[in-house]
């Protein structure tokens, strides 16, 4: 008979989620906060948009709707912002100059003599949620080397040059 009664007390308890305490890596999984790139996506509203972080974390560098010839000065959307990218999001409108076309270099001039390079973030990619893994067509790395960006039909952008 008390083998019954506690049988009948675990199995129960264990009903109530009483039985067994949940462990700490049970526990961390409920309080983690999905936070990053699919939870900043705003939607189409026609902005680009870069973070010093991954993951489309820490600080917003800016956020602008028009091109910005250079990232360090004020005036297109981005200022003191040269070499900080490490995540970038296109939320333009899809059609025409729906690109965004990210650059070594402040200008646009991508001459072989001046050695800059360029990325491009299409529409349908969203966001490059870590420029680590991305390269630009001088070669140069693209995290944490972008000057300047401007918007462009996919016919501006080369094999290669595409950033995911």
């Amino acid at each position: 008979m008390r083998k019954f009664a506690i049988t009948a007390a675990v199995i129960g308890l264990t009903a109530l989620g009483l039985g067994v305490p949940a462990t700490t890596a049970q526990a961390a999984d409920t309080s983690v906060q999905v936070i990053g790139c699919n939870n900043a996506w705003p939607g189409r509203n026609g902005n680009v948009y870069a973070w010093d972080g991954y993951d489309c974390q820490g600080s917003l560098l800016g956020s602008t709707p028009g091109n910005d010839v250079d990232w360090n000065a004020a005036g297109g959307g981005f200022a003191g912002a040269w070499d900080r990218a490490s995540s970038v999001m296109n939320a333009g409108y899809t059609g025409g100059r729906d690109v965004v076309q990210f650059f070594f270099f402040a200008s646009y001039d991508v001459t072989a003599e001046n050695g800059n390079g360029y990325g491009c973030l299409s529409p349908n990619e969203y966001f490059a949620d870590s420029l680590s893994d991305n390269h630009l067509t001088n070669g140069a790395s693209a995290d944490n080397n972008i000057r300047a960006h401007r918007w462009v039909t996919a016919g501006s952008c080369a094999a290669g040059s595409w950033l995911t």
